[in-house]
């Protein structure tokens, strides 16, 4: 990006910044590198702080119907304390550790429609000005690619992926929010599920997968959905038949989420139960979205979960539309940020 100038309290003439991110996306627990170039403005200021914010969009259900809203999960400072002169340049490095629940937003190099960034916030003069904002890219861990990857030599192809804000209980989800990424079913399993929805729960010893089931109502009953979830460690990624695991995790589900509508379905956004590898239960909390999110609709390859253009949004349009959310949001805000120079 850019320099862009630092307006609102701090007035016009105020000093310039521009982040630069390292090229490439980032896995979940992985290091951001990069740094915020400073430009002097009309006069010296002090420079009390640098912060860098992440944020997601993220959906969310109320009884009102459906929102999508920006959430900040992560805070660091990375510089300030100096003073910036008149014209002066100045480059503050960093590195910053990306927390390991952030959601995935491409698989071999396609974005998934997911949109976060990175904001740029700047302490002068006892105010804040958030003066830039980057889109962040992250790739999937290992077992997550793995996992995906599984799914698609079974057949499954890809629907969508969103953020929801919500809690997914049983599990050690520390962000207010998780990331489903829908998947279709192949022909034979169309009759047990209308669509299978992953949810990867990740931290530094491993990543759960929650896997569940949604079909829809028929004529002999409602809509019924059954959870189940699975602990993998990290150092599992490259030794394991991940389509004998993953078809074993899908039997359990779908022969679970038989056993679940024998005994009644659920209305609403009720809590549903969620079973782990072991047969324990539990509950997952929150409403759920069955459909496209943003930029969504991507066609899945016919190999695995790489991500194609044939039936779906194109990577351009894509970009465009989590450009054109970032956009809206920092209009809405006042025009914090600034002016290009």
């Amino acid at each position: 990006m850019v320099f862009k100038r630092l307006l609102g309290s701090i007035g016009v003439g105020g000093p310039a910044v521009d982040t630069v991110l390292a090229p490439g996306a980032v896995p979940p627990g992985g290091s951001l590198t990069g740094e915020v170039r400073l430009e002097g403005g009309d006069a010296a200021f002090d420079i009390e702080h640098i912060t860098l914010e992440f944020v997601a969009r993220v959906e969310a259900e109320t009884d009102d119907g459906e929102h999508e809203g920006e959430v900040a999960f992560e805070r660091f400072t990375v510089g300030g304390g100096f003073r910036l002169e008149a014209g002066v340049r100045h480059t503050v490095p960093f590195s910053v550790a990306v927390p390991w629940e952030t959601p995935v937003t491409e698989l071999h190099g396609q974005a998934l429609g997911v949109v976060l960034g990175v904001r740029t916030e700047i302490g002068v003069a006892g105010a804040r000005d958030k003066g830039d904002l980057d889109l962040l890219a992250v790739r999937p861990l290992p077992v997550q690619e793995a996992v995906l990857e599984a799914f698609g030599q079974l057949g499954f192809g890809f629907r969508s992926a969103d953020v929801e804000y919500g809690r997914i209980g049983g599990t050690a989800q520390r962000l207010p929010f998780y990331q489903e990424i829908e998947l279709t079913p192949p022909p034979h399993h169309a009759h047990a599920a209308d669509e299978v929805e992953v949810t990867f729960i990740a931290g530094p010893g491993g990543v759960e997968v929650v896997l569940e089931a949604d079909r829809r109502g028929t004529l002999l009953g409602g809509g019924h959905e059954a959870l189940t979830r699975h602990t993998v460690a990290h150092e599992e990624a490259g030794h394991a038949d991940w389509n004998a695991r993953v078809d074993g995790w899908l039997r359990q589900l779908l022969e679970h989420g038989a056993s679940h509508a024998g005994h009644g379905s659920h209305s609403g956004h009720a809590s549903h139960g969620l079973v782990d590898g072991t047969g324990h239960g539990g509950h997952h909390h929150g409403g759920h979205h069955h459909g496209p999110g943003v930029g969504t609709a991507v066609a899945a390859g016919a190999a695995g979960l790489a991500v194609g253009v044939g039936a779906g949004i194109v990577g351009a349009e894509i970009v465009d539309e989590i450009g054109d959310a970032f956009e809206e949001e920092e209009e809405e805000e006042g025009g914090d940020g600034g002016e290009e120079d």
